[in-house]
């Protein structure tokens, strides 16, 4: 998953990029409006933590843009804002949800979480095809009782194939959902080195990472 946070308090965004990080969420980090406007310019991202009050303009104004433009991406507002006609106002702009600062991390991630499973269509925080379980939430996976062993990263890939199960998607799309613009050292090549990884992992789950030629990754139940 790649999520844009755009917020001016530097220290409270990094130590959020750092906790989402851990489960598995690349973070760009955005300070202005004008940096998040040259960020969505070139990336695609999954979900927006957009804070109201900004150097260079209000959060919102950023909100009215995506959503006037047809960009349905999930954003969670932040707003050290009590008055329920604020509350109010962000969500008919388009808003999917929003945070009260100060806020407690982890319910942050459960919102995002929340908002992530909404914009699939998922219905449990556990993903199951074939023998194998996972949980976005964790980075576990099982394979039947026995639990599976996977690195970060590993678990990550395997969580952006599972949300789309049966789906094809390409290098590109997966190694935007692993990586933020500080990786700049991975080449798009560490994508067939993490799905070789996760092939072997996987045997016995009755689940095959499928290669499309030209056109990338699909993960799906055996027949």
């Amino acid at each position: 998953m790649r999520i844009l946070i755009v917020e001016d308090a530097t220290d409270m965004a990094e130590a959020v990029a750092i906790r989402l990080g851990r489960v598995g969420m690349a973070c760009d980090l955005a300070d202005t409006l004008s940096d998040a406007e040259d960020f969505l310019a070139v990336q695609r991202y999954d979900a927006l933590i957009l804070d109201i009050n900004l150097p260079d303009g209000l959060g919102t104004e950023l909100l009215q843009s995506l959503r006037a433009r047809g960009d349905r991406t999930p954003v969670l507002m932040l707003t050290a804002l009590f008055s329920v006609d604020d509350r109010v106002s962000a969500l008919d702009l388009g808003a999917d949800d929003y945070l009260v600062k100060p806020f407690d991390q982890r319910e942050l991630e459960a919102r995002l979480r929340a908002l992530l499973r909404r914009e699939s269509d998922q219905k449990s925080d556990t993903l199951q095809i074939g023998k194998l379980a996972f949980s976005p939430s964790t980075l576990a996976a099982r394979i039947g009782d026995e639990p599976l062993e996977l690195t970060r990263r590993e678990a990550t890939l395997l969580g952006l194939l599972l949300r789309h199960s049966g789906q094809v998607l390409s290098k590109e799309r997966l190694y935007d959902g692993l990586f933020t613009f500080n990786d700049t050292d991975v080449g798009l090549n560490a994508i067939e080195l993490y799905i070789g990884r996760l092939r072997k992992k996987l045997a016995g789950a009755g689940v095959t990472i499928e290669t499309q030629r030209r056109l990338g990754y699909r993960i799906s139940e055996d027949a």
